[in-house]
């Protein structure tokens, strides 16, 4: 299987190279990406019969959906500076019947992806396993690139972070261990010389789903691990954290520090519909908008978002 570095630019040595990162350093005004979350290929048929724990034998709603994600972005005007998928490449765990065609068949689909357009992938628990290993996180790195990295756009810092490490590492505790110093080292960025205009951070798991202390969840994190996490990026002025994994939609925003959990580009699991979500970064804001796939191909984004690009 042809690995992601012959059809995608990828993040290496902690760093996304699909990006010139010293002129990316610099404010140079507004601009927007787009966030999407969970294609999760072979889900949406093992949700329907009740068969999740399987590695999902059919995959081509999922598949027809992230084509027509790809299609929907391709046609905004400009064109957005990257687009980010924040977890759950595919339903097939790790070692599982399936995984290999599924992610071919996700990368053959994203290959339509507008050149201009750089894709930046989050690993999520599907993608890791629950419990990940070296092993997985090394397969998952091999197809996909590094599994925490940073890169910088327009001035702004994001962070890429491997949230299966914070969810349970115990059979990688040297894994997380290298994350934590590396997330620090980051996060000391905001007092350099060179401070980024806002921080970002994309994860799988969101940190809570509508409150901070809600009480631990499938879909949410440790209730002393995510504050710990809220702690350390309310203190470097961290902007917003950008997740998926509930495969609806969900967050809010509590010390200044938004959380948003975004739907799914496949298996619905409330009543939103299959979309991805539109950021547009101004001087002083990070303002967002989940657009359905339908709503955003016949018309674009919304005119406000459109309007803070100009301002």
């Amino acid at each position: 299987m042809a690995g992601a570095e012959e059809i995608f630019l990828r993040a290496k040595h902690r760093t996304f190279t699909g990006l010139s990162e010293d002129i990316e350093h610099e404010w140079m005004g507004p601009f927007y990406f787009i966030q999407a979350a969970d294609p999760q290929l072979g889900l949406m048929k093992a949700w329907r019969e009740g068969d999740c724990k399987g590695g999902g034998d059919e995959w081509t709603e999922e598949v027809e959906l992230t084509k027509q994600a790809v299609e929907a972005m391709n046609q905004l005007r400009p064109r957005p500076r990257f687009m980010v998928l924040c977890g759950d490449l595919v339903h097939a765990m790790p070692g599982a019947p399936f995984r290999e065609d599924q992610e071919r068949d996700l990368k053959t689909a994203l290959k339509g992806t507008d050149p201009s357009i750089p894709l930046v992938f989050v690993s999520g628990n599907h993608d890791l396993g629950n419990t990940p290993t070296p092993r997985t996180v090394e397969q998952y790195c091999r197809e996909w690139g590094d599994d925490y990295f940073s890169f910088w756009v327009g001035g702004v810092l994001f962070l890429v972070l491997n949230s299966q490490l914070f969810y349970d590492a115990s059979a990688c505790p040297q894994l997380k261990e290298a994350q934590e110093t590396w997330l620090d080292e980051q996060l000391n960025k905001v007092s350099s010389p060179t401070a980024p205009k806002h921080i970002v951070v994309f994860q799988h798991i969101p940190l809570y789903i509508k409150k901070p202390d809600e009480e631990d969840d499938y879909f949410n994190l440790q209730k002393e691990v995510r504050q710990n996490l809220m702690d350390r990026f309310k203190r470097a002025g961290v902007k917003a954290v950008f997740s998926g994994h509930y495969h609806r939609n969900a967050g809010g925003c509590h010390g200044g520090l938004d959380m948003v959990v975004s739907s799914a580009i496949g298996c619905q699991l409330g009543e939103d519909a299959h979309g991805v979500r539109v950021v547009v970064v101004t001087a002083d804001r990070v303002v967002h908008r989940y657009h359905s796939l339908e709503r955003m191909r016949t018309g674009g984004m919304d005119e406000d978002l459109q309007k803070l690009l100009q301002s």
